[in-house]
C-alpha cells in the first residue's frame, strides 16, 4: 500500500514535468486547437497518396506531387522568415489557416464529385506548398512568444513535437479507416473542418508584444541580413546543414510509403495507414522523452545518435517484407528523426537572437521542409529504376554518414555555442544543451 503511495506522487510529478508548459493560458489554447487541426492535416497527407497511387499507379508521379507540393517552401521560405520577424505572427497564422481551409475544401468538393485530376492535386499542393512557406516559420518563432520563461522553450518545443506525432499517431489510422468505408474526399473535408479549432484558437489569445521587428527594413537586406547571421555562425550552420541531408535523403519514405504498403508488403490504405502510425507512435515516444527532460544539455550527442537511429531505421525498413518488422523499423525511423528534428529547432531557438528567430527558423523549415520536395523527386525518379527498397536503403547510409560528420564537428560547436548563452545570462543547465557532460563538469562557470 505504501508502495503504491509512493508511485503516485512520482508519476503525478513525472506528468507535471512534462506538460509544464501548458500552464501558459496561449499555449494551452495553441495546443488544443493545433492538435485537432494536426489530425485533419495527416488524415489529407494519407488520403492525398493513395488517391495519387490509385489514380495513376506511378510512384514517379507521387515523387512529383510530394515535390510539387513542398518546393515552394525552399523557395519561400526565407522570404518568410523576414515577414514573420517584421509583421504580428498570430495574424499571419490566422491567415494561412483559413487559406489552407480552403484548399482542403476545394480538394474535398472536386474529390465527392468525382471530378479530380492529377493536375488539380498538384496545383493545390502548390499552393498549399506556398500557404505553408509562410505558416511553418511563423508558427516555429510563435512558439516562444506563448510562453513566459525562456527554460521552458525546449518543454514547449518539445510538447509541440507531441503534438504533432501524436497527431501523425492518429490520422493516418482514422484515414485509412475513412478511406476504405467512403473514399478519399471525406478525409479532406475533415482536414477543410478541423481548421476551425486552429483559428478559434489564435483569435481567443492575448499575446503582449505582439509587434515584431522593424517594418521599414527593405525585404531583401533583412534576407541578407539573415543568411549572414544563420550561415556566418557554425553551430547554425552546421544544424541546418545535417537537417538539410537528413531531409533530401531520408524523408522521402513518407512518399514512398504507399508503395512498401501496396507492392512490398501486398497489403492496402489500412496496411499503408498502420506503417505511418507506427512511424508516428515513434516519434510521439521521442516528443514526450525530451518534455520529459529538465534541461538540454547533451542535445548535441542526441542528436548524433538520433541522426544514426533513423539511419538505421530506414536500412531495416528498406530490407523488411514482413508486416511486423517494418513496424519495428518505422517506430525507430519516427523517433530518430522526431528527436533530432526537435533537438535542433530548440538549440536553434536557444541561439537566435529573438529580432532574427523568424529568419533562422525560416532556414530550419528551408532545410527540413524546403529540401523533402527535391528528394521525393529525386527517390520517386530513382525508385522508378531501382525499385524503393533500394533508394530507401541508400538514404538510410547517407543519414548514418551525415551523423558520423555531425560528431566529428561537436567539439568545436559546443566551444563556439558557449559564450553566446554566457554573454545573454542564461543558466547553464538550460544554456549548454549542445555541450556535453563532461565538458559542463570541467567548466568552472558551471
Amino acid at each position: 500500500m505504501s508502495e503504491n503511495n509512493g508511485t503516485a506522487p512520482r508519476n503525478a510529478m513525472g506528468l507535471r514535468v512534462i506538460l509544464r508548459t501548458l500552464r501558459y493560458r496561449n499555449y494551452q489554447l495553441f495546443f488544443g486547437g493545433q492538435g485537432i487541426s494536426l489530425i485533419g492535416t495527416w488524415m489529407q497527407r494519407i488520403a492525398m497518396s493513395w488517391l495519387v497511387y490509385r489514380l495513376t499507379n506511378s510512384v514517379f508521379l507521387l515523387g512529383i506531387v510530394g515535390f510539387f507540393g513542398l518546393v515552394p517552401t525552399f523557395f519561400f521560405a526565407p522570404i518568410a522568415g523576414v515577414f514573420a520577424d517584421r509583421w504580428n505572427r498570430r495574424r499571419i497564422l490566422v491567415a494561412t489557416q483559413c487559406l489552407s481551409m480552403l484548399q482542403a475544401s476545394i480538394l474535398a468538393v472536386l474529390v465527392l464529385a468525382s471530378t479530380v485530376r492529377v493536375w488539380h492535386i498538384i496545383v493545390l499542393s502548390v499552393f498549399l506548398g506556398f500557404v505553408n512557406a509562410f505558416d511553418v516559420p511563423a508558427r516555429q518563432s510563435f512558439v516562444p512568444d506563448m510562453i513566459e520563461k525562456r527554460e521552458d522553450l525546449g518543454n514547449a518545443i518539445a510538447l509541440n513535437s507531441a503534438m504533432f506525432h501524436g497527431a501523425r499517431l492518429l490520422g493516418p489510422s482514422i484515414a485509412g479507416i475513412v478511406i476504405a468505408v467512403v473514399g478519399e474526399g471525406m478525409c479532406f473535408l475533415l482536414n477543410a473542418i478541423s481548421y476551425v479549432a486552429v483559428i478559434a484558437a489564435l483569435l481567443a489569445m492575448r499575446v503582449a508584444h505582439e509587434e515584431a521587428g522593424n517594418k521599414d527594413t527593405n525585404v531583401l537586406q533583412g534576407l541578407k541580413e539573415g543568411f549572414g547571421y544563420a550561415f556566418g555562425f557554425a553551430p547554425i550552420r552546421t544544424l541546418l546543414l545535417l537537417g538539410g541531408l537528413v531531409s533530401l535523403v531520408g524523408m522521402p519514405y513518407t512518399v514512398l510509403a504507399p508503395v512498401f504498403a501496396k507492392d512490398v508488403l501486398h497489403g492496402g490504405p489500412h496496411t499503408l495507414g498502420f506503417l505511418m502510425a507506427a512511424s508516428g507512435a515513434g516519434s510521439l515516444a521521442g516528443a514526450l522523452y525530451l518534455a520529459s527532460r529538465k534541461s538540454l544539455l547533451g542535445l548535441g550527442k542526441l542528436i548524433v545518435l538520433t541522426s544514426s537511429v533513423f539511419g538505421i531505421g530506414l536500412i531495416g525498413f528498406s530490407l523488411s517484407h514482413v508486416l511486423l518488422l517494418s513496424l519495428l523499423f518505422m517506430l525507430l525511423t519516427g523517433f530518430g528523426m522526431m528527436v533530432q528534428m526537435a533537438s535542433s529547432n530548440t538549440i536553434l531557438q536557444t541561439i537566435a537572437d529573438d529580432d532574427k528567430r523568424g529568419r533562422v527558423m525560416s532556414f530550419y523549415t528551408m532545410a527540413f521542409m524546403g529540401m523533402a520536395p527535391f528528394g521525393s523527386l529525386f527517390a520517386g525518379s530513382l525508385a522508378s529504376k531501382i525499385g524503393a527498397p533500394n533508394t530507401l536503403l541508400i538514404g538510410g547510409v547517407c543519414c548514418l554518414l551525415g551523423s558520423l560528420l555531425f560528431r566529428s564537428k561537436l567539439p568545436v560547436l559546443q566551444k563556439m555555442a558557449r559564450p553566446i548563452y554566457v554573454k545573454r545570462g542564461i543558466l547553464p543547465e538550460v544554456a549548454l544543451g549542445i555541450q556535453s557532460t563532461s565538458e559542463l563538469t570541467r567548466s568552472p562557470e558551471a
